[in-house]
């Protein structure tokens, strides 16, 4: 399950229960598998070691794009571009180098926005795409590296299918233990549907707002957050297109 992610929630599927991530403090690396002391790291982060050991900590720090975003790392570059693949680069590449890398975006399309890390964070437009791939240029920008997961987006998507999409799934991927991850997103999913299907009202634009603001913050783990930020992001940015879906019934993009 997309929950077990979450480390609290993998220690409790590795016990044998359901994958709910736990009330923290404590961290795991106080009280994690069984009650020791646990660490719980991300594969990639246990590759490098091998090599920060063997070259050195001078070496890894030379790679990247300043001195506070160092080291190699793995871009999954998926969407519509021509050569989705998997690339290896510092930390700190140019965001539109990596999408020249595979090949561009598909069927000589035009770039409509791109998602730089992952579902959950928010998205980029095409014009804010000229940024380096490190943890500040991405927060000066509003959003973040996250799992390096960039999803490219070109001018033939439906920016309200794609946050419809966006909130079923972690509706589905919810554990429901918090009642503002459990309801917000469902009532998000319903919500967007609703819109996405020539159904919706102006005022629901304001109801997701709502709904975002009050599901960021305030549940045990981030997966509220990462509903409501990328869906806030996507009305915020192309708010135009929520708009004609509401008054047109029918999608901008498809014109």
């Amino acid at each position: 399950a997309y929950i077990c992610g979450e480390e609290t929630g993998l220690i409790e599927s590795l016990e044998g229960k359901r994958g709910h991530p736990r009330q923290k403090p404590p961290f795991p690396a106080v009280q994690g598998l069984y009650g020791c002391p646990t660490v719980v790291n991300n594969v990639e982060t246990l590759a490098n070691l091998p090599h920060i050991f063997n070259r050195g900590v001078d070496w890894y720090r030379s790679i990247g794009s300043n001195a506070k975003n160092t080291g190699p790392k793995l871009y999954c570059v998926s969407g519509h571009v021509n050569k989705p693949a998997v690339v290896e680069r510092e930390l700190g590449v140019p965001l539109l180098e990596l999408i020249d890398m595979c090949g561009g975006v598909r069927n000589g399309h035009k770039l409509k926005g791109v998602i730089p890390g992952g579902s959950s964070v928010p998205i980029l437009r095409a014009e804010e795409c000229d940024v380096r791939m490190d943890f500040d240029s991405l927060a000066a920008k509003g959003t973040l590296l996250g799992s390096c997961g960039m999803m490219v987006i070109d001018e033939t998507a439906c920016m309200v299918r794609l946050a419809l999409r966006t909130a079923r799934f972690y509706a589905e991927e919810t554990c429901g233990q918090c009642t503002q991850c459990r309801e917000g997103t469902w009532w998000m999913e319903q919500v967007l549907h609703r819109i996405e299907h020539g159904q919706g009202k102006m005022s629901d634009l304001q109801m997701i707002l709502d709904m975002c603001s009050n599901m960021k913050g305030v549940t045990i783990c981030v997966l509220s957050d990462a509903c409501a930020m990328p869906v806030e992001a996507m009305l915020y940015k192309y708010r135009e297109e929520f708009e004609y879906h509401i008054t047109q019934k029918r999608c901008m993009a498809r014109e």
